[in-house]
C-alpha cells in the first residue's frame, strides 16, 4: 500500500495516506461485521428458541440492526449526577481502540495485512486484552455498586484467562518456530491436513481449550459474569445508554472476530481454503488471489463468532466461583500439559506418526463437521405438540392473522 500512495504524495503524506486507508477498512470491517453479528445473533437466538427473529425491517430483517443504531443514537446521552463524567465517557472508546488495535497485526491474506510483525501473536493478545481497562473504567466512575462490582468481576476472570490463552498461543509456536502470523499463514499452504490444528493431539485439544478460554476473554455467556442482569442489573453497563452503551457492544463484537482470526491463524490454516495445493496470490496475483484469500478467511472468522452464539443460546450462565475455578483448576492445567505434550511430541515423535495423525485428526473432523452440517440443515418437522392447536402449529398461523379467511 505505501508505495501505491507514493506515486501520488511525498512522504510523510503517503504514509499519513496509508494508516488512514488501513484505519478506515478496519473500521469498515469491524462496523459491518458487528451490523450482521447483531443480526445473525438474533436469528440463531430464535432459531433455537422456535422464535422467528426480526422480519419487518428489510428482507429477512436485515436492516433491523440498523434501526436500532438510529434509535441509539437519538436516545439522550445521560451521565449519573455522582460520575466521573471525564472517565465516564473515555471508557467505551478505551475499549474499543483495544479492539481496533488488534486488527493492526492480523493478516487477512498474504501480505493483506495494516502491519507485519514479528510477534504478531502476542501483540494482538495483548492488545485485546486492554479492553478490560475500559470496562474497569467504566465500572469506577459510573457510581454505582453493581456497575463496579461487574468491572471487578471483568478484570478477575480476563487476567485469569489471559494465562491458559496465552499458553494455548505457545503450543502452534512450538511446531511452526515463528509468533509473526503472516509466517504462520504461509506455512499452513496446501491441503486442509497440514494445518496447525491436525499436526498432532496436543494441538488439536489446544485449539478447543484456545477457543473456550477466547469466549471468556469476550465476555461471553456463559462466561458473562460481568454484564449479569440477574445480580448485577447489566453490570458495568447499567449506566450507560445511547450511542456510548452500543460502542461496548461494537467492541465486543470487534474482539469475537479477532480472536476467530487468531484462531484460524494459529489453527485453521488462516486464509488457506485447504483445498488448494498454492498460494492463490502467488498464482493468480496480488489481488485476485487476496480477493480468495479475504473470503476465505472472513468466512473462518464468521464461523467462529457463530460458534459463540450457539454456545450463548446453549449453556447455563456460570457463577462467578465457577468461572474461576473453571479456569484456575482446569483449563490452567490443561494449557500446560499440553504445552509439555506438544514439546515432547516434537523431540519424540517419528516422522511417520506425525503423517498418520495428520490424517486422521483431519478426516476424522472433517467427518464430523459434515454430518453437524446436515444435521443443521435438515428442515425440522412442522408438527406441533400432541393436543396443542396442531393447525396453528401447521399453518405458522399468528394472533393476528389466524382470524383471517
Amino acid at each position: 500500500m505505501p508505495p501505491f500512495w507514493s506515486e501520488y504524495l511525498r512522504e510523510p503524506w503517503n504514509l499519513v495516506a496509508f494508516g488512514v486507508t488501513a484505519a478506515a477498512a478496519v473500521f469498515a470491517f469491524i462496523s459491518g461485521s458487528a451490523f450482521l453479528a447483531i443480526w445473525a445473533e438474533r436469528k440463531v437466538s430464535a432459531r433455537m428458541q422456535d422464535r422467528l427473529g426480526p422480519t419487518r425491517v428489510g428482507p429477512f430483517g436485515l436492516l433491523q440492526s440498523l434501526a436500532d443504531g438510529i434509535k441509539l443514537i437519538s436516545k439522550e446521552d445521560h451521565a449519573p449526577a455522582g460520575a466521573d463524567r471525564v472517565l465516564f465517557r473515555l471508557a467505551p472508546y478505551l475499549a474499543f481502540c483495544a479492539a481496533f488495535c488488534g486488527y493492526i497485526a492480523l493478516p487477512f491474506g498474504a501480505g493483506l495485512v495494516a502491519h507485519e510483525l514479528s510477534v504478531g501473536a502476542f501483540f494482538v493478545l495483548a492488545v485485546l486484552s486492554s479492553e478490560v481497562f475500559g470496562v474497569v473504567l467504566a465500572g469506577y466512575a459510573s457510581a454505582n455498586k453493581w456497575s463496579l462490582f461487574g468491572g471487578v468481576r471483568e478484570a478477575a476472570q480476563v487476567v485469569s484467562y489471559e494465562v491458559p490463552r496465552a499458553l494455548c498461543v505457545v503450543v502452534p509456536v512450538c511446531v511452526v518456530g515463528t509468533l509473526n502470523l503472516t509466517t504462520m499463514g504461509n506455512l499452513q499452504v496446501g491441503w486442509f491436513w497440514n494445518w496447525t490444528a491436525f499436526h498432532d493431539p496436543f494441538t488439536f485439544l489446544a485449539l478447543v481449550v484456545f477457543f473456550i478460554t477466547a469466549t471468556a476473554s469476550c465476555k461471553r455467556a456463559p462466561f458473562d459474569l460481568a454484564e449479569a442482569e440477574s445480580e448485577l442489573v447489566a453490570g458495568f453497563l447499567t449506566e450507560y445508554s445511547g450511542f456510548r452503551w452500543s460502542i461496548f457492544f461494537l467492541a465486543e463484537y470487534g474482539s469475537m472476530f479477532a480472536v476467530s482470526g487468531l484462531a484460524a491463524l494459529l489453527f485453521l490454516g488462516g486464509w488457506h481454503t485447504g483445498l488448494l495445493p498454492f498460494e492463490p496470490a502467488a498464482e493468480w496475483g496480488f489481488w485476485w488471489g487476496n480477493l480468495l484469500n479475504l473470503s476465505v478467511f472472513t468466512a473462518k472468522c464468521w464461523v467462529g463468532v457463530l460458534v459463540m452464539m450457539w454456545l450463548r443460546w446453549s449453556l447455563p450462565r456460570l457463577r462467578i466461583d465457577q468461572v474461576m475455578t473453571t479456569c484456575l483448576q482446569y483449563f490452567l492445567p490443561m494449557a500446560c500439559a499440553l504445552l509439555i505434550g506438544v514439546c515432547l511430541w516434537q523431540l519424540l515423535a517419528p516422522p511417520g506418526l506425525t503423517a498418520a495423525t495428520r490424517y486422521v485428526l483431519s478426516f476424522g473432523t472433517l467427518a464430523v463437521v459434515v454430518l453437524l452440517a446436515v444435521s443443521v440443515l435438515k428442515p425440522p418437522a412442522m408438527s406441533g405438540p400432541a393436543g396443542h392447536l396442531p393447525g396453528a402449529w401447521a399453518g405458522r398461523a399468528t394472533p393476528l392473522t389466524a382470524g383471517r379467511k
